[in-house]
């Protein structure tokens, strides 16, 4: 009976195709349906695909529940192993339950358990990339090139790479340096910078690479510990943050007091500057030099605020704050508003001192303002011993995405601009130019010094020679490596002994490799480099000179006749505000 069978088949297939087009339709609208040999328009269909996929989660999640049962009583019946399998049931169901219930994630509420799977993916995803995927100079802040050589030098090993660069030296905004074929030797080399102006009794010469702004509290003490062990044993400088002089900074090495806006440190009971207690604090033999922290790379324009749970005994009393209660730090000063009051602050502190140096460290933003802060020091003679340019690319611990990647000004841009402005109004012999923001190498030390600084600081590049491993976790407390945490044991695990020598064995490696750099250059020293000799490629075929790209000013020339470029900036700012 052949035609009998194909009837049946074609019958009984197309009962079952127009149940599932009724189950399962391609929406609510009304739509043809074929049950047997019948055309049906179905309006409200028995069960859509919103309704089946309702009934399914809770039925997924029932079934969970029946295996832990079964599980339970293959447990009690037949062996105790499966009491294992029914644990792990009965946690799934119960997870299960709780995904369906809870009303955060849409994932879950979709996705019971398996939904988890993907918060695990996303757990992870930044370890499975830095160890499987990405090359040695992708990743971001720092490459795997860039850590390897800080990793190398610290363990003071040789750091040499096979087979040449994997560099892309034809890409745009590749940068070299000028070689000479009259090359010296780096050992005629002396590589320390004088600070301290006319007004200074106690100048500092500050080493070449010194430890950037890191304070107590967003660094475990052990680390800070390590690094000021490290810093006493290569005679470099260690900044201590804007939370204040802690215990852990006194152990031997150069400190740069840095003052905030919060004072820490220095505060009378309503968060003011109080200048007893700064004097009381600025006078240790120690405190070599101390710098006002205008604003910072990762976050400028912002002030921060310390939640009272991590305001521990030993963080109040550094700071100067009453334990556990919320801290906040303004996002602009109150002992000065205007650039006048600003160097006037700077010479107050420097008498409260004792005569050392004092300068100010800023995230560009501004021309005008600076060029404000430049009037100021011309109209009361009053200059800074330094200032520190603060990249906007810095930024050891979080900061809001937005202000991390587009407020501020890069360090190249900012510092041009520093060093510009001193030149152009004359007062570039009387101030020493820092540059902070992801220096890590001796080509960036001297590709800094060529494009207007005097010194060099490093954070990120300081925290890998202790050991970090660019887990980005600093924000978290809970650092891997117990440098970015104030959990005592996850702190436990980092070795000051052995951390403090690799952090010396970091700044002393890089900084012979600059000194190695400006002698392949044919220089005598870091004060012969130019613009001039620093090129970044602008395109596939050409490349251009610092000195090419940007305007340069000559000495005074704000003060005669500002370039047209200038003009409309130098007649904007004001020594009375900031402008």
């Amino acid at each position: 009976m052949p035609g009998r069978a194909d009837g049946f088949g074609q019958g009984f297939f197309g009962e079952i195709t127009g149940l599932l087009r009724i189950c399962l339709p391609s929406s609510r609208a009304g739509h043809p349906a074929i049950i047997g040999d019948r055309l049906v328009v179905l309006r409200t269909p028995f069960l859509s695909a919103t309704l089946l996929a309702v009934l399914i989660r809770p039925l997924i999640v029932f079934g969970v529940w029946v295996l832990a049962v079964l599980a339970a009583l293959a447990a009690v019946l037949i062996h105790a192993g499966w009491s294992l399998a029914a644990a792990v049931l009965f946690a799934l169901a119960a997870l299960g339950t709780w995904d369906l219930v809870q009303t955060r994630h849409s994932i879950l509420r979709s996705y019971p358990i398996l939904g988890h799977v993907r918060f695990l993916m996303e757990l992870i995803r930044p370890e499975i990339r830095q160890y499987f995927i990405e090359s040695n100079t992708e990743a971001t802040p720092f490459d795997r090139e860039t850590r390897d050589l800080i990793y190398e030098r610290a363990k003071d090993t040789k750091g040499d790479e096979p087979f040449g660069t994997e560099r892309d030296v034809n890409a745009v905004g590749y940068e070299f340096l000028r070689h000479s074929l009259r090359a010296r030797f780096a050992e005629d080399l002396a590589p320390r910078v004088p600070l301290g102006g006319q007004d200074c009794t106690q100048p500092y010469d500050i080493a070449l690479l010194n430890v950037s702004a890191m304070s107590f509290g967003a660094l475990s003490a052990n680390a800070i510990t390590a690094l000021n062990r490290g810093a006493a044993a290569g005679g470099f400088a260690h900044d201590t943050g804007e939370g204040g002089i802690s215990p852990y900074h006194l152990n031997g090495g150069d400190l740069i007091w840095e003052i905030g806006s919060g004072y820490f440190g220095c505060r009378d009971a309503d968060g003011r500057f109080d200048p007893d207690a700064f004097a009381a604090k600025a006078v240790l033999p120690t405190v070599k030099a101390i710098s006002i922290k205008l604003s910072q790379g990762a976050k400028p324009g912002l002030g921060g605020v310390l939640p009272g749970a991590k305001v521990s005994p030993e963080i109040a009393a550094t700071r100067g704050v009453p334990v556990g209660r919320t801290v906040v730090s303004p996002p602009a000063h109150t002992a000065f508003g205007t650039p006048t009051e600003l160097v006037g602050f700077i010479a107050t502190l420097r008498r409260l001192s004792g005569g050392k140096p004092v300068g100010f460290k800023l995230c560009v933003g501004a021309r005008t303002e600076f060029l404000s802060i430049c009037k100021a020091i011309l109209d009361t003679g009053i200059a800074p011993d330094f200032i520190i340019v603060d990249g906007s690319e810095g930024g050891t611990g979080a900061a809001p995405v937005e202000f991390e990647d587009h407020i501020g000004m890069p360090l190249t841009e900012g510092l041009m601009l520093v060093h510009n402005c001193l030149v152009g109004t004359g007062l570039r012999d009387r101030v020493k130019v820092g540059a902070s923001g992801k220096v890590a190498s001796g080509v960036d030390i001297v590709s800094r010094i060529c494009q207007g600084a005097d010194f060099t600081m490093a954070a990120r590049a300081m925290m890998f020679a202790v050991g970090c491993i660019q887990a980005l976790k600093c924000h978290t407390n809970h650092c891997p490596t117990g440098i970015a945490t104030q959990d005592g044991a996850r702190a436990r695990a980092l070795d000051v002994t052995d951390k403090a020598a690799r952090v010396h064995n970091y700044q002393r490696a890089t900084v012979a490799s600059a000194a190695q750099i400006v002698a392949s250059m044919g220089l005598s020293g870091f004060g012969d480099l130019s613009p001039d000799m620093l090129n970044r490629r602008v395109d596939g075929l050409r490349s251009r000179t610092y000195a090419e790209i940007y305007e340069w000013l000559m000495p005074g020339e704000l003060l005669e006749d500002p370039p047209e470029s200038w003009r409309s900036d130098w007649v904007e700012s004001s020594a009375s505000e900031f402008a």
